[in-house]
């Protein structure tokens, strides 16, 4: 049970908020076999100045920022965490956001740190 946190532009999240979900959730079946009724998203719309970021941290020439905070139980090899995160900018890319400005972070703990209603 992967719990997506997603901060964004109010602007972005107004316009494109259910078909970032969406990429997000087809990224995580397709890539991390997670079954279909598994989404949890948090988006947390930001409004202008309160996303602080290096526009060109290591060499990237960022213009905005999507960042998606993946918390998930520890059981994925980094081959199909980095497939993850190449499905998911794919899938973005087609909503007009650059792989540029995403910025994904995936943390993971055990099954023993999780409570999902039983």
């Amino acid at each position: 049970m992967p719990l997506i946190q997603v901060d964004l532009d109010r602007g972005l999240y107004d316009s494109s908020s259910e078909a970032i979900g969406s990429a997000i959730h087809d990224a995580q079946i397709e890539a991390l076999g997670i079954p279909a009724d598994d989404r949890f998203q948090v988006f947390r719309p930001h409004d202008s100045g309160e996303l602080k970021f290096d526009a060109g941290y290591n060499g990237v020439d960022r213009r905005t920022l999507l960042l998606i905070q993946v918390t998930a139980v520890h059981m994925y090899p980094v081959a199909v965490k980095r497939k993850f995160f190449e499905t998911l900018v794919a899938k973005l890319a087609p909503l007009g956001i650059r792989s540029e400005d995403v910025l994904i972070s995936l943390v993971e703990n055990g099954f023993e740190d999780w409570y999902a209603g039983k």
